[in-house]
């Protein structure tokens, strides 16, 4: 638990470090990687951030090889690692994602290499296909830009 604190303080710091000029993707980076302008992106951000949710887009390739395949079985409709807890309802009880009728979002577990439980991050998906990614918890969101 506290490592995912600290992960999440470094992460809002280099963000915040960030902010005034429009930051360069790296491979290692997941927090708000952008390839370029999503479509129907605001122009006021140069295209970083979702405009339906407000969430920073993160790249398919910059996530953890988990989160990938992760994606890859939402994609092929499973088998999923935890079949009572993946392909269920996300409630999105912290009103972070774009308000939608319950049941609309479905939750997918990133599997943590070392974890003894199922961990923090995890990909939600909504109704219409787009995919959210979230490394804490729940406490932020990432709108994933798939095939990039």
């Amino acid at each position: 638990m506290l490592a995912v604190v600290v992960v999440v303080l470094a992460w809002l710091v280099v963000r915040a470090s960030q902010a005034p000029t429009a930051p360069q993707p790296s491979a290692g980076s997941v927090a708000a990687a952008s390839t370029g302008p999503a479509p129907h992106a605001s122009a006021g951000d140069g295209g970083r951030t979702d405009p339906v949710s407000g969430a920073p887009w993160v790249a398919e390739s910059v996530l953890p090889p988990e989160a990938r395949h992760t994606l890859a079985l939402i994609r092929a409709g499973g088998p999923f690692p935890y079949p009572r807890s993946d392909n269920q309802t996300f409630a999105d009880r912290e009103r972070l994602l774009p308000a939608e009728p319950h049941g609309y979002y479905r939750e997918f577990t990133v599997v943590t290499p070392g974890s003894a439980d199922r961990g923090a991050r995890r990909i939600i998906t909504g109704g219409s296909g787009e995919k959210y990614w979230t490394a804490d918890h729940y406490a932020s969101f990432s709108r994933i830009r798939e095939g990039t």
